[in-house]
């Protein structure tokens, strides 16, 4: 499928940590909430294009309508 960009800078931020522990930089034991799930979840490849999405271009969090 697409890639899905992140969001809100609190994704992005979930995203790095979860991609950390995929590549072995951080124990997994040691991610929280949303980093655990997409961890879980999320293919290394995923994670990357989550995490590389521009900073300047995201909200710092997401608004629900």
């Amino acid at each position: 499928g697409q890639p899905t960009p992140a969001r809100s800078k609190a994704q992005q931020r979930a995203a790095g940590a979860a991609l950390a522990a995929k590549r072995g930089e951080t124990p997994p034991s040691r991610l929280r909430g949303a980093a655990r799930e997409m961890f879980e979840t999320m293919t290394e490849r995923e994670l990357e294009d989550f995490a590389s999405t521009p900073l300047h271009d995201l909200p710092d969090h997401v608004e629900d309508r």
